[in-house]
């Protein structure tokens, strides 16, 4: 375990990518508050919303109102994401922290029914961003591929896919802060996460890599485990294992990488994450709330070990 991080970046994403999954009518107030409730544990980057098409997923109609009920804390980043330029403007007139991201798909009929644009359409597009960003004095900080692991549509995932859509990546930015590797229907798993990983940095050792963990099939944090060994240090979670894709199918849609199990993990492995844990495990109990059914994280239904 040599290659294990020293300190772990947690990102979460359960107000964004978790409440996106859920049915239609949770209040804004209740996302605002589990937001605040986030912002108290320690994380310092925090999805609070998506400012995407609002038939598709009707559950984030609310961005801008997220946005503008929102209590600001220092040293939180609240971030939120859009996918094209409509959506960046979107974003940009609010009071959300801005920075640039840039998207793809190893999965080409997974970008098209995700992002409405083939592969080729989805290079133009961030490229446009790109170029929005600059007006806009926003830097680019993270790139995401989606469906590196898998896709629903498609099946398996070549590891030359993913590389191809790296690819095109750096092709718009150059040196991203990170590039995330999505395992966005849960069809990761331990020998394939190390597989990919090694495959991408055979071509850019010094590429700085992220993890994009669903526990759809069970070994969400087994993969997480496999990602740590390898020296990956930056991940998305969800509070309380909350959401998944809602483009990614029934079955596959559920379980994002829970936020205080993770954190759990990595302080037994002596990894600091700057989180406090009894506060996230509060968080979950307010997520689960919110939603009105269980959620799959464990650290909140047993509780931290006694000492």
């Amino acid at each position: 375990m040599s290659d294990l991080p020293t300190r772990v970046r947690i990102c979460e994403e359960g107000p964004r990518e978790g409440f996106q999954s859920e049915p239609v009518g949770i209040a804004t107030q209740d996302k605002v508050a589990l937001i605040d409730a986030l912002a108290q544990s320690g994380l310092r980057d925090i999805a609070c919303c998506s400012f995407v098409d609002t038939t598709r997923v009707p559950q984030m109609a609310d961005a801008e109102a997220i946005a503008a009920g929102l209590t600001k804390r220092d040293g939180v980043h609240y971030t939120g994401l859009w996918l094209n330029r409509a959506g960046f403007q979107r974003a940009r007139a609010t009071k959300l922290d801005l920075t640039g991201l840039v998207v793809s798909s190893a999965s080409e009929t997974f970008g098209i029914r995700n992002n409405n644009r083939d592969r080729a359409g989805m290079q133009t597009s961030q490229a446009t961003l790109m170029t929005d960003y600059r007006d806009a004095g926003v830097d680019v900080f993270s790139a995401y591929v989606f469906t590196a692991f898998g896709c629903n549509f498609e099946g398996a995932i070549a590891p030359a896919l993913v590389m191809r859509a790296i690819e095109g990546l750096l092709q718009i930015v150059e040196n991203p802060e990170v590039v995330y590797l999505c395992d966005t229907i849960g069809s990761a798993t331990p020998s394939s996460v190390e597989r990919l990983v090694a495959e991408v940095r055979s071509r850019w050792p010094d590429l700085p890599l992220g993890l994009h963990l669903h526990d759809t099939r069970g070994v969400g944090m087994a993969n997480a485990l496999v990602g740590l060994q390898l020296g990956i240090a930056r991940f998305d979670t969800s509070i309380g294992g909350l959401g998944g894709c809602p483009f990614a199918g029934n079955a596959a849609a559920a379980g994002n990488l829970c936020t205080e199990d993770l954190a759990y993990l990595c302080e037994e492995m002596g990894i600091e994450t700057g989180l406090d844990l009894n506060a996230l495990i509060e968080a979950a109990k307010m997520a689960e709330r919110i939603v009105g059914h269980a959620l799959p994280g464990k650290l909140k239904q047993a509780g931290l070990p006694v000492a």
